[in-house]
């Protein structure tokens, strides 16, 4: 492994496992082993593997808080020579977690970046969740205020592709209300939790089941993957398409905007209330 780093040295992008130790790969255990630190989301949690796996690699903290500092000390020392693996607490770094801002410092300076691969929960989820996994989207975890989620929701609504974002425990439900109400009760969903692990769980259905399962829970705990199927045929439209179809049903028709927007959503087959705003911001 000595021999992959180059004269200024190699930052390494180390996956580990999103639940499951022994998901680790055998290449990621060498390279942890044989670098000269370990940069970690939260090293007290990165040490269980290490520890599990026999691995002695000095540690360093390397998270949201401290990530600019820490990533200037870690490009010192790789134009130093240093040999540097990050990694962070599952999965790999950089994808909504800390690992970004040093991999691109270590490009910008002409430095070797050498990705291990290793789990993906968005990976995972896809490819067990009975979706479409021909082309799929990911946008990170759904914003915490209800009005901003509901934009991104309205922002997919006409998706031809499966769209897949990471979502709080505490928030699933409410992401799922949201979810019902802008996109529609049949709109295929799939909620994957805890993958890999003890109690992994995939709730699949229609959008307005799958919501009613987790009401009928007391608490919802693990980590979460929310993937969200494609529009039907009908709902790919665009807002332009939309407007001409709504100004065509008030003037041929002779009805009020409400008449109208109650025939055009049911015609596009998406909820009323999605059909409203974009009529709103097609004005």
């Amino acid at each position: 492994m000595r021999g992959d780093a180059t004269a200024a040295g190699t930052l390494y992008v180390v996956g580990t496992p999103v639940g499951n130790l022994q998901d680790i790969s055998l290449r990621a255990i060498e390279v942890l082993k044989e670098v000269d630190l370990i940069a970690c989301e939260d090293t007290r949690h990165t040490q269980k593997l290490l520890t599990y796996f026999n691995i002695g690699t000095a540690t360093v903290s390397y998270h949201e808080h401290n990530e600019q500092e820490r990533a200037a000390e870690i490009l010192a020392r790789l134009k130093s020579g240093g040999r540097v693996a990050v990694v962070s607490d599952a999965g790999m770094p950089g994808i909504c977690d800390p690992g970004y801002r040093v991999v691109t410092l270590a490009v910008e300076n002409g430095l070797k970046v050498v990705p291990v691969p290793g789990a993906s929960a968005l990976v995972l989820a896809l490819a067990a969740s009975g979706l479409p996994t021909d082309a799929f989207g990911f946008g990170g975890f759904l914003p915490a205020k209800s009005g901003q989620r509901r934009e991104v929701l309205e922002g997919i609504a006409g998706s031809a592709r499966t769209e897949m974002f990471y979502e709080a425990p505490h928030r699933v439900m409410e992401a799922l209300e949201d979810l019902v109400d802008v996109l529609g009760g049949t709109r295929r969903v799939v909620v994957a939790r805890e993958l890999t692990k003890l109690h992994e769980e995939f709730v699949r259905g229609p959008a307005a089941e799958v919501l009613e399962t987790f009401r009928q829970r007391e608490d919802v705990k693990g980590e979460i993957t929310l993937l969200i199927g494609k529009a039907e045929a009908g709902a790919m439209v665009s807002k332009v398409s939309l407007r001409a179809r709504m100004e065509q049903v008030m003037r041929e028709e002779s009805v009020d905007e409400k008449a109208a927007l109650k025939k055009v959503a049911k015609e596009f087959g998406m909820a009323k209330s999605e059909a409203y705003r974009q009529w709103q911001r097609g004005k």
